[in-house]
């Protein structure tokens, strides 16, 4: 991976730090107003979750099919292992068996403990299929957007600051092609496509399993 990638990858990581309410750089799928089939709908899915990934509260059964730790030099409050299969299977299909990532915490002791998943779609996918995977009127899908990054073999240049603010990636005040250009960067319209995390170990209480993982992810 060149390693301006790897810098775009952790800064994306490391974009939900912060309020994301009015973020130029993050795009949320509204919340569609709650009713009880989509309130029964999300409880299976938290049960299925759980009884299908349960065996990875050992994160060493995770490793063995094919999970591997994001950034794993990086300290987190959450720390990602990405199955790149899956994550290339949920361009076509929705399994809740099989997510994108499966979500941890690190104890003091170095134990990975199993907290949530995370489920990924394409970003021409449409809201109405975004609701059948998980329910909108639950929790909101969010996407990285409108981002300037450093041009190719130029890593170094993620340092830079202008007027006390980053001048690439998801803290930087540019969030228009124009104004990338005009620093010498190449700007995507959109990182990634859509994301979801629900937090299915970490709690019995919907607030905390469907606030996206918004609060703790990236404390």
């Amino acid at each position: 991976m060149d390693s301006v990638d790897q810098h775009t990858s952790q800064a994306a990581h490391e974009a939900m730090s912060g309020p994301m309410a009015v973020d130029p750089h993050m795009t949320m799928t509204p919340l569609r107003p709650a009713n009880a089939a989509d309130s029964s709908r999300a409880a299976a899915l938290v049960q299925q979750i759980r009884v299908a990934l349960d065996r990875y509260r050992d994160v060493r059964a995770a490793e063995a099919d094919g999970y591997r730790q994001f950034l794993p030099n990086v300290k987190q409050p959450v720390y990602h292992f990405t199955n790149r299969r899956w994550a290339l299977a949920e361009v076509f299909r929705f399994d809740p068996a099989k997510p994108t990532s499966l979500l941890y915490r690190q104890e003091a002791d170095g134990r990975f403990v199993l907290e949530g998943v995370m489920y990924s779609a394409p970003a021409r996918t449409s809201q109405d299929e975004l609701d059948r995977r998980v329910p909108l009127s639950v929790t909101r899908w969010h996407e990285h957007v409108n981002w300037c990054l450093p041009k190719w073999g130029q890593a170094d240049r993620w340092r830079e600051v202008r007027d006390g603010k980053p001048v690439f990636g998801p803290k930087s005040p540019i969030a228009t092609a124009d104004a990338c250009d005009a620093v010498g960067g190449r700007f995507y319209p959109r990182l990634f496509g859509w994301m979801v995390h629900v937090m299915a170990f970490e709690s019995d209480d919907p607030k905390v399993i469907w606030s996206a993982g918004h609060d703790r992810m990236h404390s």
